[in-house]
């Protein structure tokens, strides 16, 4: 139990509920009800599972003379003074002079005002900062610290201890919340109840769930916190694990899936179809497709492939082998110019088989009521034997007579529930998920761990290395005049503008104003076409046709064409503001370059005014490895921010950070995948609670469990 003086909620206990709303819990009400609402946070269970961001050992702070630059400290010190200062570039900084008898700190923030007379009022009093210490002019600062004030007759929930800090909103503070959830732990963790088998605690030796919560939220020493943290970590990978084994499991259920029959002459009629010889990675994934598709089993893998790898390549192989069976294949792809690139590549490649019996069509939204209706009716009788189009191949009214391989291009655009709408088309249909974003292992684990994995890691010959160059914004009249060089040797170009994420429409101004610019400024003789999402799509083929034939010069565009655009004349990408842009995406959109055999390059122009910034110029001009610079982008954004993480159907994380937690997350898989093996439904009484907890989180994952 934790310290005494918590308060505990005053509900008996044949009403006390983990699902009651929170306005009834004692200290709260509707007021702050409706803030702590805006951290989803509406029922007990909510606020005993809003877990703390970090914690602060206050038995012991961190002097001010021994602070270092570049470290995160929690400081005790008296307020001396606070003023604001005007700086060159008219911004307000306020200061706080903070002395902990040691030495003293500046605590800094740009344009608030307001914070200078909240610190004279608190002018002798002490408070606890904490932060990242940086060296400054005037000795050591912390920019934007977190604050609280500070007594010694403080709550002794704040104070004297392993203290937590918990993600807020406008409107709460720490002290507030940490006496909520004090009295939510007291009263109501040992109703929680525990779905980790107990053989399995026993084994791997972890707590019990009422003892995590206790700790993880009033830890009663930095062991116990961390073998808290362990606990919670554990069962959230675990769980996640057991989903993804049970949804392989089902897939690869004997009977269940289509047999198919590889042709005699398949690898002759390949040949035939492909204008290019197969690089030795290409060939080996097919094999390892072929292998899965000739099982009596749903093929449930992920091809990984660097952009420009030849991933199409192997997609037509597949479905050809498809086809073949007398079986139809659909590929889905994120937008529409990439569908379109899929039609017309894969069209062009079958008219070399010199035959009309494999008719392919395109379904996309754009299309006019009368030809979608038309290419509906193909695709429903059969006469279709590959069905090409965006997310309208999962709308209602679009039926296949006889699907059975699904192809899903660019899998992180499109989630789980988009992905299970397209498999629901068919009976047991073959699936290949393909992606040009290179996965850390990491996340293969968790977001792709039911898939099996196939990886193209070679490019086509002839290909060189894009090479990579990062310039400063007043250099930018030299990289046009040697974008210039370029064109007069018959090249084509991509401009792309900068990403303004508050607004599409700003975005399309930014883009139009670059063509302008560059059209009357920079190239008044040459044809500059301009491409934005907010085209209509007759607009937007025609651009890309005009710019495949070579009458467009350069292409200025927003991050439309990140994936699909294929024009082996183009050499050149320059990318303006690219700070503003992503590792990945910036690998996304460097990959739209280097298509055929002559040399291309990719200029970032930006002033890289942080450390950040710096980073990602740095790791963009150094490879051209999509797995290394995955790996970068997932240290630089985490695991919450980075592609595919955030997928309809899989929910976030509360605690375990995959990153750091990959020791953890591999035990969970092994443990998950291992009692799926001795106990493919779930069936064991000992495992009553752990089935209902897993069907309740996870139903999206349409998960073959008897409840």
């Amino acid at each position: 139990m934790i310290m005494p003086e918590a308060q505990a909620i005053q509900q008996s206990s044949s009403t006390r509920s983990l699902d009651m709303d929170i306005q009834y819990v004692k200290g709260v009400g509707p007021r702050l009800a409706g803030t702590l609402g805006k951290l989803d946070i509406f029922s007990v269970r909510d606020l005993l599972y809003h877990f703390p961001r970090r914690h602060e050992d206050r038995t012991r702070f961190a002097k001010v003379s021994s602070l270092a630059h570049g470290e995160t400290a929690t400081i005790l010190g008296t307020v001396l003074t606070a003023d604001n200062v005007q700086t060159r570039g008219r911004l307000v900084l306020t200061k706080v002079a903070v002395d902990d008898g040691s030495g003293v700190v500046a605590l800094t923030w740009f344009n608030q005002k307001w914070r200078k007379d909240q610190f004279l009022k608190l002018k002798g009093r002490e408070i606890i900062a904490y932060g990242t210490i940086a060296a400054g002019r005037w000795g050591v600062e912390i920019a934007n610290p977190e604050w609280e004030p500070y007594s010694e007759n403080a709550d002794p929930l704040s104070s004297g201890r392993v203290v937590p800090v918990y993600p807020l909103t406008e409107g709460l503070f720490q002290s507030q919340v940490r006496k909520v959830i004090a009295g939510v732990v007291d009263a109501y963790a040992p109703l929680v109840g525990e779905v980790l088998p107990e053989d399995v605690r026993n084994r791997l030796d972890l707590m019990d769930i009422g003892q995590a919560l206790h700790n993880i939220h009033f830890p009663e020493s930095e062991v116990a916190l961390q073998a808290a943290r362990k606990r919670l970590v554990f069962e959230e990978l675990f769980l996640l694990q057991l989903a993804l084994a049970l949804r392989k499991r089902g897939m690869e259920a004997p009977g269940n899936g289509i047999t198919f029959t590889i042709p005699d002459n398949f690898a002759d009629e390949l040949r035939q179809v492909l204008p290019f010889e197969l690089t030795g990675a290409q060939k080996r994934v097919i094999k390892e497709i072929a292998a899965d598709m000739a099982r009596p089993t749903c093929m449930n893998r992920l091809l990984q492939g660097d952009v420009g790898s030849g991933k199409t390549a192997v997609a037509l192989a597949a479905m050809l082998i498809a086809v073949r069976n007398g079986y139809q294949a659909a590929l889905m792809a994120p937008t529409e110019i990439l569908a379109e690139q899929h039609y017309l590549g894969i069209s062009r490649m079958l008219e070399n088989l010199g035959v009309l019996e494999i008719s392919v069509d395109l379904l996309k939204g754009s299309l006019r009521s009368k030809q979608r209706q038309e290419v509906i009716e193909r695709i429903a009788s059969g006469q279709t034997k590959i069905a090409i189009g965006t997310h309208a191949l999962i709308q209602e009214g679009v039926g296949f007579r006889k699907l059975g391989l699904v192809i899903v291009d660019e899998q992180h655009r499109f989630g789980v529930l988009q992905r299970a709408a397209l498999m629901d088309k068919g009976l047991t249909p073959d699936i290949l998920v393909m992606t040009a974003t290179p996965i850390p292992r990491t996340l293969t684990l968790t977001i792709y761990g039911d898939l099996d994995v196939s990886i193209i890691d070679e490019l086509p010959p002839g290909r060189k290395p894009i090479r990579t160059h990062w310039k400063q914004v007043g250099e930018r009249k030299k990289v046009y005049k040697a974008l210039r060089t370029l064109i007069d040797q018959g090249r084509q170009a991509y401009v792309v503008c900068p990403l303004i994420e508050e607004s599409e429409k700003l975005q399309v101004r930014a883009a139009s104003e670059l063509a302008e610019f560059l059209q009357a400024e920079m190239f008044p003789d040459l044809k500059i076409g301009l491409l934005h999402g907010q085209m209509k799509t007759d607009e937007k083929d025609a651009i890309m046709k005009s710019f495949r034939a070579g009458e467009i010069h350069i292409l200025v565009s927003t991050t439309v064409i990140e994936v699909g655009v294929d024009v082996a004349n183009a050499t050149c990408m320059v990318i303006e503001d690219a700070d503003r842009f992503g590792l990945a995406q910036l690998h996304q959109l460097r990959g739209r370059v280097g298509r055929g055999d002559e040399q291309s390059f990719c200029v970032m122009i930006c002033e890289g005014n942080s450390q950040d910034s710096i980073k990602r110029m740095q790791v963009m001009s150094s490879t051209n490895d999509g797995f290394a610079i995955a790996e970068e982008d997932l240290k630089l954004r985490g695991p919450g921010e980075f592609y595919g993480t955030r997928q309809s159907g899989v929910p976030g994380f509360k605690i375990a950070d995959i990153f750091n937690d990959i020791p953890i997350l591999e035990l969970a898989r092994e443990e998950a995948f291992a009692l799926v093996e001795k106990d493919p439904n779930l069936k064991a009484p000992a495992f009553k609670a752990l089935r209902s907890d897993l069907l309740k989180k996870y139903e999206a994952f349409q998960l073959a469990v008897v409840s």
